[in-house]
Parts: structure tokens; sequence; C-alpha cells
């Protein structure tokens, strides 16, 4: 498997946030199931959007939509295990954003699972992409 990505450390990301397991995330196996890994990237990267006053959920005129996203998993987690999801933004172009995404066991110096999604930037009401605007470019640059 030559394109299997490489194995990131810490400091290919700029942000972390906690991420808490739950029992129904773990599968028939005994660990997370795949799916989740997908949600905990989205948590992690919409809740900095959040916090930094970039996306209102309800109201924002201009909105982020997933046009891509891929996940390679290095080692099996399972709840009640404490997680860590780090972010870094990959590339910013001109209405678009490819985010860069670990899922480290808390403290762990190599990620169980790395992976990426891409947002592009519509207008909430005709679907059709936008430029980022400078706040969110400038923002967004924090985690280049």
């Amino acid at each position: 498997m030559s394109d299997r990505p490489a194995r990131l450390d810490r400091s290919a990301f700029r942000h972390f946030r906690p991420v808490a397991t739950r029992w129904m995330d773990n599968d028939a196996y005994g660990h997370v199931n795949n799916v989740h890994y997908y949600s905990y990237f989205d948590t992690a990267v919409n809740a900095w959007l959040i916090e930094k006053g970039l996306l209102a959920i309800a109201g924002s005129p201009v909105i982020g939509l997933v046009v891509e996203s891929g996940c390679t998993y290095f080692e099996s987690v399972a709840f009640p295990e404490a997680l860590e999801a780090g972010i870094a933004v990959a590339h910013l172009g001109r209405s678009s954003v490819r985010y860069r995404i670990g899922i480290f066991r808390q403290d762990a110096r190599l990620p169980a699972a790395q992976g990426h999604f891409v947002h592009v930037y519509v207008d909430r009401a005709t679907q059709r992409p936008v430029a980022i605007s400078p706040e969110t470019r400038r923002a967004l640059s924090e985690l280049a």
C-alpha cells in the first residue's frame, strides 16, 4: 500500500480539542467504528469555527459544505478512552479549505487515525461557491 499517507506526529497539527468517546461508538468488535471518526473530524473543525465566531449554525449566510473526506487508521481506540482531535489547514484556496485532522489518544505522540476533509464555502441561499472572507481567511491561516 504505497499510497498510504505517512503517519504524522503532533507537530503537524495546530489546535487540539478533547473528544469524548461514547458507549455507542464501539462496534461489535469492541472498538470505535470507522464512521465515528468522521463525526470527530466534523465536530473538531466546526467547534473551532464556532469558537472563533466564524460559524453561526442557524444563521450564517455563508457555510462550509464538506465535499471530500478520507481517513487512515493506524490503531484501534475504544470507549471509554479519552481522545484528542488535532486540526490544521493543509491547503487554503479561494473558496475551499482542506483540513488535516488527527485523532490521538490523550497525550500520545502519534495519531490512532488521521485524515482530511474539504469545506467549500457557499452562499447558504444559492448553494453557489463564494470566496472565503478575509476574516475567515485570517483565522484559518492560524491553523496553517
